[in-house]
């Protein structure tokens, strides 16, 4: 499974997944979580810039420049919504659900919603949701209620954050903070607990939370984006993440009736899977790698691997992006080329890892 450490910037970059840990749940996955450091950040830097320079863009485009050094990512429409596009995604999800249920596993969706909505007044000047925009984000969660897919308004939880004065996003960065990370783990284990109350395993095997500590550095927007002069304008800010927790010992390789895949906002680094797995006090598993990989391939990744095939999980929490929601698996330019793939061949490799 994937991993980051304190160094370098933890962002648009992921290590190979190792999918043959992934059943040792999360406890696992705490103790890979300072493994990124024997890799360097030279191969850190290297792996970012690629995904930067494969954007063809200039960075004025990648990112918006907001007021009081609040940066953006430039790459989610703030003007239209593509309705046809998240019709077609909720399709494919819903197949994967049947497939998947009728191996005994039950998916859930996890919608993050866009950093614009909790920040509109940070915005440059001229940029805005449209009111179409304004309303995406509810119309992706009635379409998965409306298909019978298990997931809440993250939008409303993270919100209610931001109401009580603290961040929901760093203000440099594309991710979110680990108090929001935190609610939406909250909701995420009231989520699985209101769908599988009897979780497999025993009490106890839930990963023990780690102290906070600080860190001062740039965000990944300004340290991936901008001239060593802009970022120097915009300046560093504090980062708050948990260390790693001790090891279980033989609970380690307790198989895990949870699984989280998706993309950097679900890493270890922002707490959210070691937070689930203390709430649910059972190991969770995870599979991620950066969003430009997309929901798509993350999914197959893991119904692929010998992971999968030696110990299926009760639930499957699917992580996605409000505004990527509407991209399908063969939406180039937005996925990387080794991601891209007709809907169909993505339906045929679900089925195949799916047969029973």
């Amino acid at each position: 499974m994937d991993s980051t450490k304190q160094a370098p910037r933890p962002a648009l970059h992921g290590l190979r997944s190792g999918m043959a840990r992934a059943a040792r749940g999360l406890a696992g996955c705490a103790l890979v979580l300072g493994a990124l450091a024997a890799q360097g950040t030279a191969q850190a830097q290297a792996q970012a810039q690629a995904q930067a320079q494969a954007q063809a863009q200039d960075s004025s485009s990648i990112v918006l420049r907001g007021k009081d050094g609040w940066l953006f990512p430039g790459w989610g429409s703030l003007t239209q919504v593509d309705r046809a596009g998240i019709t077609e995604s909720t399709r494919l999800i819903t197949e994967a659900r049947n497939l998947l249920a009728a191996r005994g596993v039950k998916l859930q969706v996890l919608l993050l919603p866009d950093k614009v909505r909790f920040y509109a007044d940070k915005m440059p000047d001229g940029k805005a949701m449209s009111a179409d925009v304004q309303g995406r984000y509810k119309q992706v969660l009635q379409a998965l209620q409306g298909a019978g897919i298990p997931s809440f308004d993250d939008e409303a939880v993270l919100r209610t954050v931001r109401d009580s004065g603290k961040d929901v996003f760093y203000r440099t960065d594309q991710h979110w903070t680990q108090v929001a990370a935190d609610a939406t783990a909250e909701a995420t284990a009231r989520m699985v607990q209101g769908e599988v109350p009897q979780l497999a395993g025993r009490a106890g095997s839930g990963l023990a939370l780690g102290d906070t500590v600080t860190e001062r550095r740039y965000g990944d927007l300004a340290e991936l984006f901008l001239t060593a002069e802009e970022r120097k304008q915009v300046g560093r800010e504090v980062y708050t993440v948990r260390r790693q927790a001790p090891a279980k010992g033989l609970l380690d390789d307790e198989p895990a009736p949870v699984h989280v895949t998706g993309h950097s906002m679900v890493q270890p680094y922002f707490g959210f899977p070691q937070k689930l797995s203390s709430l649910l006090d059972r190991p969770v598993s995870l599979n991620w790698k950066p969003g430009n990989v997309g929901q798509w391939t993350m999914l197959l990744e893991y119904l692929e691997s010998p992971a999968f095939k030696a110990h299926k999980p009760q639930v499957l929490v699917w992580q996605m992006f409000e505004p990527t929601y509407s991209y399908g698996p063969n939406a180039a330019g937005q996925w990387d080329n080794a991601s891209l793939m007709p809907s169909a061949t993505w339906l045929e490799r679900l089925r195949a890892a799916l047969k029973g």
